[in-house]
C-alpha cells in the first residue's frame, strides 16, 4: 500500500475542503451582508476588524456562548441530530466536484477533487434528497406545530423540484454524454455548457435556489406566517449549525453551477491551460459569480406565495424542462 497517495493525500484534501467550506459559509454570510447594504445604499458590518472582516468570527462566538436549551416536549435525540444531518449533507456534497486539473505532490499525480465517481452528478442529486432529512427532523422533534408546517414545506418544496433540476441534469447528460462531473467540464473545453443549454441552466438556477431554500423561495422559514419554520425551537450553536449549513450550501450550490454550466475550471482553455492555479482562480470566480447573483436575486426579488411557489414548479417549471429535455434529445439525435 502507497501510504501517501492512498491515506495521506485523501486525508489532506478532505480536511482542506472541510476547513475551506466552513470558511465560505462563514464569510458568505459577510459577502451577502455587504452586497445586501450595498443595494440598499449602506455600508453593512464594519466594525469587528476592519473592513467588518472578523464579523462572521464575532457571530461565531456569539452563537457559541449563547444559552444551550432543549425543549421538554422535543425528541431529544432527533432534536439533536437535524442540524447535523443538514450540515453534514451540504459538507460531503462537494466531494465530487472538481475544482482543478491534476497537479505535481510530494512527487504523485493528485486531482483536485476528492472523489471522481463515473455517477457524480446521481450523488448530487442523492445528497440533495438527503438534506432534507435534517429539516424535516428537526422541525418533527421541536414537536410545536410551526415548526412542523416549516418542515413539511420545505419537504415539499425541496422534493417538488428536485423533479426540474433532475431533467435539466439528463439534459446536460445527453449532451456530455457522461454522468462524471470531471468529464463534463472536459467537455466545456471549447463551449460551456451554459451557452448549449441556456434553458437548462436557467432551470437548474431556478431549482437550486428553491432547493436551498434561499429568498424568496425562503418559505419554510417564512417569518411572517410561521415564526421561523422549522428552526422555531432552535438556539445557540444548534441554530448556527442551519444558519451556517444554508450558506455553505450557498457555496457548495454556486460551485455546481460553475462546474456543471460555467466550464468549471477548464473554461476559457486560453486561461487554465497556463497554469493549474490559473485553472483555479477561474473556478473561484465563477462561484464568486455566482454566489453574486443568489445575493442579488435575493435583494431584488419579493418573497412568493407558497400555493403559487409550488404551482410555478408543476405547472410551468416542470413542463418547460421536459420540453427543454425533448428538444435537446431530438438535437442529440441528429447531430450524432
Amino acid at each position: 500500500m502507497d501510504w501517501v497517495a492512498d491515506f495521506w493525500i485523501p486525508v489532506i484534501k478532505g480536511v482542506v475542503m472541510v476547513v475551506v467550506l466552513l470558511l465560505g459559509g462563514a464569510y458568505a454570510t459577510l459577502w451577502e451582508r455587504k452586497i445586501c447594504a450595498r443595494f440598499g445604499v449602506r455600508y453593512g458590518p464594519n466594525v469587528a476588524g476592519p473592513f467588518g472582516l472578523l464579523q462572521p468570527m464575532a457571530d461565531a462566538v456569539k452563537a457559541i456562548f449563547k444559552e444551550e436549551f432543549i425543549p421538554n416536549h422535543a425528541d431529544r435525540l432527533l432534536y439533536l441530530m437535524g442540524p447535523g444531518i443538514s450540515y453534514g449533507a451540504v459538507l460531503v456534497t462537494f466531494a465530487v466536484i472538481p475544482f482543478g486539473p491534476e497537479v505535481s505532490l510530494f512527487g504523485h499525480q493528485v486531482g483536485l477533487w476528492i472523489g471522481d465517481v463515473n455517477v457524480g452528478l446521481l450523488y448530487l442529486l442523492a445528497i440533495a434528497g438527503l438534506g432534507s432529512y435534517g429539516i424535516v427532523l428537526g422541525g418533527w422533534s421541536s414537536n410545536n406545530k410551526y415548526s412542523l408546517l416549516g418542515a413539511l414545506r420545505a419537504a415539499a418544496q425541496m422534493i417538488s423540484y428536485e423533479l426540474p433540476m433532475g431533467l435539466a441534469l439528463v439534459s446536460v447528460v445527453l449532451v456530455a454524454g457522461s454522468l462524471s462531473l470531471r468529464q463534463i467540464v472536459d467537455f466545456q473545453g471549447n463551449w460551456p455548457l451554459i451557452a448549449l443549454q441556456p434553458v437548462g441552466f436557467l432551470i437548474f438556477l431556478i431549482a437550486i435556489i428553491a432547493e436551498s431554500n434561499r429568498s424568496p423561495f425562503d418559505l419554510p422559514e417564512a417569518e411572517n406566517e410561521l415564526v421561523s419554520g422549522f428552526m422555531t425551537e432552535y438556539g445557540g450553536i444548534k441554530f448556527a449549525l442551519y444558519f451556517m449549513g444554508e450558506y455553505t450550501a450557498m457555496v457548495v450550490n454556486s460551485a455546481i453551477v460553475a462546474t456543471i454550466f460555467l466550464g468549471g475550471w477548464k473554461w476559457p482553455a486560453l486561461i487554465s491551460d497556463v497554469h493549474p492555479l490559473l485553472g483555479v482562480a477561474l473556478f473561484l470566480a465563477k462561484v464568486l459569480f455566482v454566489m453574486f447573483l443568489f445575493v442579488w436575486i435575493r435583494s431584488s426579488t419579493p418573497r412568493v406565495r407558497y400555493d403559487k411557489f409550488m404551482r410555478f414548479c408543476w405547472k410551468f417549471m416542470v413542463p418547460l424542462a421536459l420540453a427543454n429535455l425533448a428538444v435537446t434529445a431530438v438535437v442529440v439525435a441528429l447531430v450524432g
